[in-house]
């Protein structure tokens, strides 16, 4: 059997997360990237739009430069230190680029301030964790919105930092937080950030397009259901890999999810997917994390026969 780094860092995550002290006193890993990205388009995002896309395309490769070389100089330097026992050490430094602890709490926050009648305070709690305009959603909104989070960053949180881990080691794992980093901050179509933040969109779409096609079914496994809407509405999104999950979820929940959206004030005729109940609640919520709880149990698995395999 190998050293179960991937199983222990799904542990350390799961126990203890990544505490509101320890980001109060020196942030996350991930805001170092992010000085990086706002670096880099502050002096670079300038000019034509190929010069742009030059630019984009630089910053995506200074990314992996950076999240590679710090992955395999802190392997090396805690092997060089721990020698056989290297792989806790490793561990602990792969935790932190997995988010099962902290988006089940997020997710939780909404549910209960639902659940307590408390739509304000929902609005607010969804808001922690979507990018839509939340100040108008009713309970069905807000409750479809948090669940759809739930569903996406099943894979970006932690089924592809999670494959990553596996397939390439702690390089792996920080080179996926590195450019999905990228893709939240300037991955997007509109300006000024079309041309310059297309690399770092495209690569993010690279490394999740097999680890959504492995999220989606796990969540229809522990399910029971929710395949026929998974392979039927899973491109119903605009992004080719989110689709998978959030399909899967609205499957196994009997939901419509996505559907008409607003984003700064403009509204976006998005298609539904699923073909389920619009009218979501704390109780479909809290279905969706039991799902989620289950389907990360069966990623443990998957990483403890990993290890054991190898």
């Amino acid at each position: 059997m190998a050293d179960p780094v991937a199983l222990m860092a799904l542990a350390i995550d799961a126990a203890i997360g990544w505490p509101a002290q320890v980001y109060r006193r020196i942030g996350h890993p991930v805001n170092g990237f992010a000085a990086i990205i706002r670096c880099c388009a502050e002096r670079w995002n300038r000019g034509g739009a190929g010069t742009r896309r030059i630019a984009g395309v630089a910053t995506v490769l200074l990314l992996i430069a950076v999240a590679g070389g710090i992955g395999l100089s802190v392997t090396w330097l805690l092997h060089s230190l721990f020698g056989e026992w290297s792989w806790i050490a490793v561990a602990l430094f792969a935790a932190p680029g997995l988010a099962q602890r902290s988006l089940f709490e997020h997710v939780r926050a909404v549910r209960d301030a639902l659940a307590g009648g408390d739509l304000a305070e929902g609005r607010s709690a969804v808001a922690m964790i979507v990018g839509r305009d939340t100040a108008t959603l009713d309970q069905a909104g807000i409750s479809r919105a948090a669940i759809e989070s739930l569903a996406e960053s099943f894979c970006d949180g932690i089924a592809a930092p999670l494959f990553w881990l596996l397939l390439l080691g702690l390089p792996g794992i920080w080179i996926y937080k590195a450019i999905n980093t990228a893709d939240s901050l300037i991955g997007h179509r509109e300006q000024p950030w079309r041309e310059f933040g297309w690399a770092a969109a495209r690569t993010d779409d690279l490394l999740n397009l097999l680890p959504a096609r492995i999220a989606g079914p796990v969540i229809c496994l522990v399910a029971g259901r929710g395949w026929r809407v998974m392979w039927q509405d899973a491109r119903n999104h605009a992004s080719p890999n989110a689709g998978w999950t959030e399909a899967a979820m609205a499957g196994a929940l009997g939901l419509r999810l996505a559907g008409p959206v607003s984003y700064d004030g403009e509204a976006h005729a998005k298609p539904w997917i699923g073909n389920g109940r619009t009218d979501a609640g704390a109780t479909d919520i809290a279905r969706a994390l039991a799902l989620y709880l289950r389907a990360c149990a069966l990623l443990w698995l998957v990483a403890g026969a990993a290890a054991w395999v190898r």
